[in-house]
C-alpha cells in the first residue's frame, strides 16, 4: 500500500490538492480505494486505484461515461466525477511496471446498509433504482466505441473465467465440486432457455451489494459502477444479496425489490421465475472470486471455506427447487 500512496501523492497536483492532503485506505477489492481529505479543501474526494491487467482504459472511460450520462439525466443518485486541472477523469501512475489508473470521485457521505429487517423498505427503493437504470439502458445510445466486460455463462464458468475457477474454492470437497458441478448444469440449461434478448439483456451495476450503497436520511445513494458490464437485468437483485444469500430475510427481500422494481418497469413472470437461477450465479462467481483474491478483507470477511460450504449448500436447494 505504501507504492501506491506514494504513487497517488505525485498525481494530488493534478486535482488541486495541497501538499497538507492526508491520503486513507478505505478497501481494497478489485481496486483500492482511497480518500484524500486536505484542509484547504471544503470537501474530502474519493481515490480510486484501479488493479492493473484488468480493464482496459476504453473499458474504464466507458464506465465513466456511463456514470456521466446517469447523472445528468437524473437516473440515479452517484458521486459526480473529479476531473483533473486537463479536464480528463483518468489519469495513471507507474508502480514499477504496471501502470496503475487512477480515477477521482466527489465523497458521497452516508454509511452501508445493514442485513437486517431495517433493509427491507431500503430494497423497495433499490428495486426501483435497478428499474430507473435498466430503464436508462432501453433507450440510451451508447456513443462509438462504448467497451464493458459482459457476464453470461461462458464469461463466469467457460474456460477463461473473469474472476477466477470456482473449483478453486477454499475447502472445497470432491462431492462438494460434484453438487456445484450439477447445479451449474442446470443453471446453464434454464439461461440458454430464457436467452438474452432486449429486454432481458443489457448494461447493468452488476455489483448492487449493501457495501456499494450508501444509506442516507434522503435516500440510497450508489456507488462503484466498476463491474458495470452487459448482463441479464435480474441479476443485479442477486448481486444486491451478495454474501447474504442464506440469510433468512432474504424471501422479504426479494418482495420488497420486485415490488419496487415494478414502480417504474415491468418484469415478467418468467423474469421472475429467473431470480434463484441468477442467486445461484452470483454465488458460485463469488465462491470464485474469494479463491481469486483470498488475500482481501472482503474474502476474510466473507469466511473463505466457510463461504465454500454455504455455496454447497446453496447449490442443493437450487437443485431441490428452494431458493
Amino acid at each position: 500500500m505504501a507504492r501506491l500512496e506514494n504513487g497517488l501523492k505525485s498525481l494530488l497536483p493534478q486535482w488541486e490538492l495541497s501538499d497538507s492532503t492526508e491520503l486513507r485506505l478505505l478497501t481494497v477489492s478489485e481496486n483500492a480505494t482511497f480518500i484524500a481529505q486536505d484542509p484547504d479543501r471544503q470537501s474530502s474526494i474519493i481515490l480510486r486505484v484501479h488493479r492493473p491487467n484488468y480493464h482496459q482504459v476504453t473499458e474504464i472511460e466507458s464506465e465513466l461515461t456511463w456514470i456521466s450520462a446517469l447523472r445528468q439525466e437524473g437516473a440515479v443518485d452517484t458521486p459526480a466525477l473529479v476531473p483533473t486541472l486537463d479536464g480528463t477523469y483518468l489519469t495513471s501512475f507507474q508502480d514499477g511496471e504496471d501502470t496503475r489508473y487512477v480515477v477521482a470521485f466527489d465523497f458521497m457521505a452516508g454509511r452501508e446498509p445493514d442485513a437486517d429487517a431495517s433493509l427491507i423498505a431500503g430494497f423497495r427503493l433499490l428495486g426501483n433504482i435497478s428499474a430507473r437504470l435498466h430503464s436508462h439502458v432501453e433507450t440510451w445510445v451508447k456513443p462509438a466505441g462504448f467497451t464493458r466486460k459482459t457476464w453470461d455463462y461462458e464469461s463466469a464458468f467457460g474456460a477463461s473465467p473473469l474472476w477466477g475457477d470456482w473449483r478453486d474454492a477454499i475447502g472445497l470437497s470432491e462431492a462438494g465440486e460434484t453438487l456445484i458441478t450439477r447445479a451449474l448444469h442446470k443453471l446453464k440449461d434454464r439461461l440458454d432457455a430464457y436467452g438474452k434478448s432486449g429486454n432481458r439483456f443489457g448494461l447493468i451495476h452488476a455489483d448492487l451489494r449493501l457495501a456499494n450503497l450508501l444509506q442516507r436520511d434522503d435516500g440510497i445513494g450508489v456507488i462503484d459502477f466498476d463491474d458495470c458490464g452487459f448482463s441479464w437485468f435480474i441479476y443485479d437483485f442477486a448481486a444486491a444479496i451478495s454474501f447474504h444469500e442464506l440469510n433468512p430475510i432474504v424471501p422479504d427481500l426479494k418482495t420488497a425489490w420486485l415490488e419496487g422494481y415494478a414502480s417504474a418497469r415491468a418484469l415478467s413472470e418468467a423474469d421472475i421465475a429467473m431470480i434463484p437461477d441468477f442467486i445461484m450465479f452470483r454465488r458460485t462467481l463469488l465462491t470464485a472470486w474469494i479463491a481469486s483474491h483470498a488475500e482481501t478483507e472482503t474474502a476474510r470477511e466473507a469466511g473463505h471455506g466457510r463461504y465454500t460450504q454455504g455455496t454447497i449448500e446453496l447449490a442443493a436447494r437450487y437443485l431441490e427447487d428452494q431458493l
